[in-house]
C-alpha cells in the first residue's frame, strides 16, 4: 500500500472450476484474467502476469501523454476516439487538419489498404442489469476484441456507445484476400465473445480503402452491409450485398458541414436548423424506420464522441428515459424516433445556449495555456487550431472577440516575453535565443523584439549585463 498508494490494483482470478458463466460475472467486474488450475503452467501465469504489466504501462503512457494536451480537449482516449470519428464521418475541414492531428496521435495512415467493420453487440443480459454493469461488460468484451483481433491483423477499434463500435483494419500488403481474412477474423471473434461473455455479434464489412481519403466510404458500406445483418447472417459484406442495401440507409455525412460547425461552436441555430430537417425528412416519410434509426444513431454518436464528456451530456437528457439514451433503440417505429429526435434536439440546443459564451472562452483560456507551454516551438494558427480540432478562422475569430489582442499579436507578445528571460543569459547568442524560440532568422526576430520593445535584442542583453 505504502509503495503503491491509492494506484487502482489488479486482480487474477485463479480457480478450479471451469465455468464460463462464472468467467463472464469476473470479467464484467473488471478482473483481468480467470485461470483454470489443471490448466495452470508457469507460461500462462507469467503470460497474465506480463499482460496486466503491459496495460499498466499502456495506461501511464497514455496518462502521462493526456498531460500535455490541451485540458479543453480531455485525455489521449478522448483525442483518439474524436479523431476516427471525424475520420469515418469525413468532417476533417482539410487534408491538413487530417495529417496535423494524426501527427499528434503519433497515428501513420501510410498502408495499402484499409477496411472498416461496424459492429453491435447483442447481449442476453436482464434489461433491469444496473448500468454500471453493463458498461463493465462492454468493456470488458471490447477489451477482449481488442485483444483477439490485433493478433490477426493491425487494427484500430472505434467505441460508438454501449452497444456499437467500428473497426478500421489495415493491410500494408495489397489488397488480395483481405474480406475473406477479414470475414473469418470477425467468425473467429463472434465465437470467443459468445463463449466468454455470451454475447451475439453482428458486423457489416466495408468496401477496401486504397487511402484515408476513402476511409469514410468504407464505413458508410460496412453500415450498409450492416443494415441486413440478422440471426442468420451475423456477418455481411459489402461487395456481396445487393444494390437495395444502400438505399436502406440515411447518409448523415451529407449534413457534414453544419452539424461539424455546430458541434464545434455550440452553434444552437445551426444544430437546430438541421435536425430539423432531418425530422421533417422522416416524418413525411414514416415508412423508412430503418433509414430513420441508423440517422438517430449517427447523430447520437457524433455527440457521444464530439462533445466534452458527450455520454454523461447525452445520458443526462434522456435521464427520465428508461434506459437513457439507449432508449432509442427501443423505438418502435419511424414516428417514435422522430419524438426521440426532438427531444434530443431540443435538450441539446438549450444546453448550446446556455455553454456557448463559457465554452468560447474556455478555449481561448485552454488556447493561452497551449502556447505559454509551447512558447519555444513553432506557433503558426493553423497549428494550434487543429490541435484544438477547430478551424484557424474560427479560433483567429474567438481571440479577437475574447481576449485583449489577437492571436499572432498575443504569440509575439509571450515570445518576447521568453526572449527577455533569455536575453538575462549573457553565455546565449541572440540567433541562437531566435532559433529557441521558433523565429525564422535571427533577423526577423531582432526586428519583432526591436518593435515591441523598442531596442534590439543585443541592446537589451547589453544593458541587462551592465
Amino acid at each position: 500500500r505504502e509503495r503503491y498508494g491509492n494506484e487502482k490494483p489488479c486482480f487474477i482470478i485463479l480457480t478450479s472450476y471451469e465455468d464460463f458463466q462464472m468467467a463472464r460475472e469476473a470479467l464484467t467486474y473488471q478482473v483481468a484474467d480467470y485461470l483454470i488450475k489443471l490448466e495452470l503452467t508457469a507460461d500462462a501465469l507469467r503470460g497474465a502476469i506480463d499482460k496486466i504489466l503491459q496495460q499498466k504501462k499502456t495506461v501511464d503512457t497514455q496518462s502521462v501523454a493526456a498531460q500535455t494536451v490541451p485540458s479543453s480537449v480531455g485525455s489521449l482516449r478522448s483525442l483518439y476516439d474524436k479523431f476516427f470519428i471525424r475520420l469515418l464521418h469525413n468532417l476533417f475541414d482539410s487534408q491538413e487538419q487530417f495529417l496535423l492531428q494524426s501527427k499528434d496521435l503519433g497515428l501513420s495512415f501510410q498502408a495499402s489498404s484499409y477496411v472498416c467493420c461496424y459492429s453491435e453487440i447483442a447481449s442476453h443480459i436482464p434489461e433491469d442489469m444496473p448500468i454500471e454493469k453493463q458498461a463493465n461488460l462492454y468493456a470488458s468484451t471490447l477489451q477482449m476484441l481488442r485483444e483477439i483481433v490485433v493478433k490477426y491483423m493491425p487494427s484500430h477499434i472505434i467505441s460508438l456507445d454501449l452497444k456499437h463500435f467500428a473497426i478500421l483494419f489495415i493491410q500494408d500488403d495489397g489488397t488480395v484476400g483481405m474480406l475473406s481474412s477479414l470475414k473469418k477474423i470477425m467468425g473467429t471473434v463472434s465465437d470467443t465473445l459468445h463463449k466468454y461473455y455470451n454475447v451475439e455479434l453482428y458486423t457489416g464489412i466495408g468496401s477496401v480503402a486504397a487511402s484515408p481519403a476513402e476511409i469514410a466510404d468504407s464505413y458508410q458500406h460496412a453500415r450498409q452491409a450492416f443494415a441486413i445483418t440478422d440471426k442468420s447472417v451475423t456477418i455481411s459484406v459489402f461487395e456481396e450485398c445487393t444494390e437495395s442495401a444502400a438505399a436502406r440507409l440515411f447518409n448523415v455525412s451529407l449534413f457534414k458541414d453544419t452539424l461539424s460547425r455546430a458541434y464545434e461552436e455550440y452553434d444552437a441555430e445551426a444544430l437546430y436548423k438541421t435536425l430539423t430537417e432531418i425530422t421533417d425528412l422522416f416524418a413525411s416519410n414514416p415508412g423508412h424506420y430503418v433509414q430513420a434509426m441508423d440517422c438517430a444513431c449517427n447523430i447520437l454518436y457524433l455527440s457521444i464522441s464530439l462533445l466534452p464528456d458527450g455520454e454523461q451530456v447525452v445520458s443526462e437528457i434522456f435521464e427520465k428515459y428508461p434506459d437513457t439514451y439507449r432508449s432509442l433503440y427501443k423505438q418502435a417505429n419511424t414516428e417514435q424516433i422522430v419524438a426521440w429526435l426532438c427531444h434530443f434536439r431540443d435538450s441539446l440546443c438549450s444546453l448550446f445556449e446556455e455553454h456557448r459564451k463559457d465554452h468560447k472562452n474556455h478555449i481561448v483560456t485552454n488556447v493561452k495555456k497551449y502556447i505559454a507551454g509551447h512558447v519555444r516551438e513553432r506557433l503558426p494558427l493553423n497549428e494550434v487550431a487543429a490541435s484544438f480540432g477547430i478551424s484557424p478562422n474560427y479560433l483567429s475569430q474567438l481571440f479577437k472577440k475574447y481576449n485583449d489582442m489577437g492571436f499572432t499579436e498575443y504569440v509575439t507578445y509571450l515570445k518576447v516575453t521568453e526572449a527577455k528571460t533569455l536575453l538575462s543569459d549573457s553565455s546565449l547568442k541572440v540567433y541562437e535565443i531566435a532559433d529557441m524560440l521558433g523565429f525564422e532568422s535571427a533577423f526577423y526576430f531582432s526586428k519583432v523584439f526591436k518593435k515591441v520593445e523598442g531596442i534590439s535584442p543585443t541592446e537589451y542583453q547589453n544593458a541587462k549585463i551592465l
